[in-house]
């Protein structure tokens, strides 16, 4: 592989990985392709950008807050994350990405929340929420969740497979003691869930906090049915709900993960015959301008 491209690639979308994920890392192949550099990250697709979303641009209402449905908006509570997942749809944003740091900017996007009352679920995200301290983290969840009008506050981490330790009994109960309170995860294959992923999810669920995962569906590291099913039974014994399934978002940066859509749509066909609809998530496309998840089934 060629030292050039590879210190290019990481100029641009920088490595990031904790000792846990390194470890995995050297056991599983299948995670560490979602870990390791790529010189393909470098390859130009047309159509493609950092930012399809528009994150940067008619999505931003003030620093840090994001929307593009109506009843839902996005907060950035960090940049920084435990590993640099080689797929990530903001690969290219975090470097330069806002984040909310201060009560005053923390209270702008509660000011924003209050104006647009049909707002009723915030996501904490970023990055990682969990690279904040526990008081950190609980100031965001406390805050958002204290609006009569915010029913569900999603916290959005990649721990429970990349950093599983962070998972402690203390946080795990303080965010069960806040009953809007889910965690939305992301494994992408069996071999994430360890003892010690197994055990994160059930301090979360001991302590009433409902866990649904969210998929991405990468080539060469899950997309078979056979790999697929065997994540979804593994997610449901440890009770965490397999939620979505996603295509690749149409960002740059990550051509050697686009699985073809005909070959999605027989996955998702084989696991709807072989596992019950608990632990069948939707397959689906995050679409720029579309008024919601749109199903692989309808996508062109």
């Amino acid at each position: 592989m060629d030292d050039d491209l590879i210190r290019q690639v990481e100029e641009k979308f920088p490595f990031v990985a904790n000792e846990y994920a390194k470890n995995l890392a050297a056991k599983s192949i299948a995670f560490r392709k979602q870990m390791e550099l790529d010189v393909r990250e470098l390859d130009d697709e047309d159509d493609f950008s950092e930012d399809p979303f528009g994150e940067d641009g008619e999505a931003n209402c003030c620093l840090g807050l994001k929307q593009r449905f109506p009843d839902r908006v996005l907060i950035m509570a960090s940049n920084a994350c435990f590993m640099n997942c080689r797929h990530c749809t903001r690969k290219g944003l975090l470097k330069h990405a806002d984040v909310v740091r201060t009560d005053e900017e923390l209270s702008d996007c509660l000011i924003y929340i209050r104006e647009h009352p049909e707002v009723r679920d915030v996501l904490i995200s970023g990055g990682d929420p969990l690279v904040l301290p526990d008081d950190e983290v609980m100031r965001f969840v406390d805050a958002v969740s204290s609006l009569e009008q915010v029913e569900v506050v999603r916290l959005c981490t990649r721990a429970l497979s990349v950093n599983p330790s962070r998972i402690t009994d203390e946080l795990a109960k303080r965010l069960g003691q806040n009953q809007k309170v889910w965690v939305n995860t992301q494994f992408n294959c069996a071999d994430e869930l360890t003892q010690e992923a197994f055990d994160a999810c059930q301090r979360l669920v001991s302590n009433g906090v409902l866990v649904s995962c969210q998929t991405v569906l990468l080539a060469g590291v899950n997309d078979s049915a056979e790999e697929m099913l065997k994540l979804f039974r593994a997610l449901q014994r440890a009770k965490v709900r397999p939620y979505y399934v996603f295509v690749c978002d149409p960002i740059a940066g990550i051509s050697h993960f686009r699985v073809p859509l005909e070959k999605a749509i027989a996955i998702e066909k084989e696991c709807a015959e072989k596992i019950g609809g608990l632990g069948l998530p939707r397959f689906v496309a995050d679409v720029p301008g579309s008024k919601r998840k749109v199903p692989i089934s309808e996508l062109d």
